[in-house]
């Protein structure tokens, strides 16, 4: 980093214990982590290791705290990855702080904009920032997108993959289940694509609420966007919906697997995002155990999404 101006740290402190799995939400953004964690100090001093060598403020260190910290390119927009970290601790009932620093705060709310330009997923499906101008060509479809502070702008690789099996999956007149809805980018995508009911939830209420303002956005009347865990306050429809996906982490969606079917139209399609390549036959594993058969999948620089139905 010969250049602290041009490299943003994104720093989550949490508990000691939860300092793994903020590691491996952290490591979806960037492999090059910093793990600040005193709570192995007391082992390596008991077992008569560096123990005149260790700092004496790490001695005073508040053994069940940790913090992790990724660096990202300015010109990666850290903001995003920002939005992508907090919504995924979230999902997972992590109490964190996430702080960044190398960027002046008053430049920080804009300084990825620059580089968030319309993006095309999938065939026709445009993604477009409600500051840039797009003339679409013909037969395309756009969606504008305010990310605000919720994460889902179509930059990142696990919503461009969900976004591109949502405009393959969406029929005319259909009914969709938005589970983790983030911006709500996805549902309102399938609105724009001719979907009937729209049903959007996230954990987060900021999430929500940009997700209803950008509804009204893009004159999606019939995307409706609420506070859920999961599908606790997740509304049904008769004879289920013909489209649910979870653009969310493998450990959310291996705990959503047993009780989607409820949801799920007999013929209905699921489907899944936000898994690392790794955890991939671990979360199928999972879904195969609850009935489902992988109709098709894909891979995208060390990220996998699937669209499966009941086998």
């Amino acid at each position: 980093m010969d250049d602290n101006s041009s490299w943003v740290q994104l720093k989550v402190e949490c508990a000691a214990r939860d300092v793994d799995t903020v590691s491996s939400v952290m490591s979806m953004v960037d492999n090059g982590l910093m793990i600040e964690d005193n709570s192995d100090i007391d082992d390596l001093i008991r077992h008569g290791m560096y123990g005149e060598l260790i700092d004496e403020s790490l001695l005073e260190a508040d053994r069940t705290k940790a913090a992790v910290s990724v660096f990202i390119p300015a010109v990666k927009s850290p903001a995003e990855s920002e939005l992508f970290i907090r919504q995924r601790l979230t999902d997972l009932g992590i109490s964190f702080t996430l702080t960044h620093s190398g960027i002046r705060e008053e430049d920080w709310a804009d300084s990825w904009k620059q580089y968030y330009k319309p993006i095309r997923t999938g065939k026709r499906l445009v993604i477009v920032p409600v500051w840039e101008t797009y003339d679409p060509e013909p037969g395309e479809i756009t969606v504008l997108m305010d990310p605000g502070m919720a994460f889902g702008t179509g930059t990142h690789e696990t919503t461009r993959l969900c976004a591109g099996f949502v405009e393959e999956y969406t029929k005319p007149g259909c009914s969709v289940l938005d589970v983790g809805c983030g911006s709500g980018i996805l549902a309102i995508a399938a609105s724009r694509l001719g979907a009937g009911k729209c049903f959007a939830c996230d954990i987060d209420p900021v999430a929500v609420r940009v997700a209803k303002e950008n509804t009204e956005l893009n004159h999606t009347d019939n995307v409706t966007c609420v506070v859920s865990d999961l599908l606790k306050q997740a509304e049904r429809t008769e004879g289920g919906y013909d489209l649910i996906v979870a653009n969310i982490v493998a450990d959310i969606i291996i705990r959503l697997a047993p009780d989607v079917g409820d949801y799920l139209a007999p013929d209905g399609v699921f489907v899944v995002s936000g898994i690392i390549a790794e955890r991939a036959e671990e979360v199928l594993g999972v879904l195969r155990s609850c009935g489902y058969a992988v109709m098709d999948e894909h891979y995208e620089n060390g990220w996998y999404a699937a669209a499966l139905k009941k086998a």
